[in-house]
């Protein structure tokens, strides 16, 4: 049977709203890829990882039923990773999606967001070349003003 209208809404506005701090074991990841059977790749930022573990480090999540046919992520999105969720198991998962960033504009203004993960803009403002005369009227002359 599927879930209620209000459990939709309410999964909903869980995953706008960023918490005001993350737990010791939660981390910000970027969803890279989905294996299949609701376990996706996702790439913890360098912030989060101890000293002398390899360059990118990739973690087989769950995304949990709650989220399941409700909420889509998409290669290159964001999610709140637990990664102590199956620390006793003995299998392949590293950590389970505890929460879905989809208002990213809200979850950036938040201090625990990654550096890693930074928006960079498209047009770099190079202070060493000269300003950009684009949509500017040309330079007029002095000598056509004296009629």
């Amino acid at each position: 049977m599927p879930r209620s209208k209000r459990h939709l809404l309410a999964t909903a506005q869980e995953t706008l709203t960023p918490p005001p701090s993350l737990n010791e074991n939660h981390a910000i990841a970027k969803v890279r890829k989905a294996e299949g059977k609701n376990l996706y790749s996702v790439e913890l930022p360098s912030s989060s990882r101890t000293e002398g573990e390899e360059a990118l480090l990739l973690l087989l999540v769950e995304l949990p039923s709650r989220f399941r046919s409700q909420i889509w992520l998409k290669h290159g999105g964001y999610v709140v990773v637990d990664t102590a969720a199956f620390a006793g198991r003995d299998n392949k998962l590293d950590g389970e999606i505890v929460n879905v960033v989809r208002d990213e504009r809200e979850w950036r203004k938040q201090a625990y967001w990654p550096a890693e993960f930074v928006k960079k803009s498209l047009y770099p403002e190079d202070s060493d070349e000269e300003e950009s005369h684009a949509g500017q009227l040309p330079p007029s002359d002095d000598s056509n003003d004296e009629r």
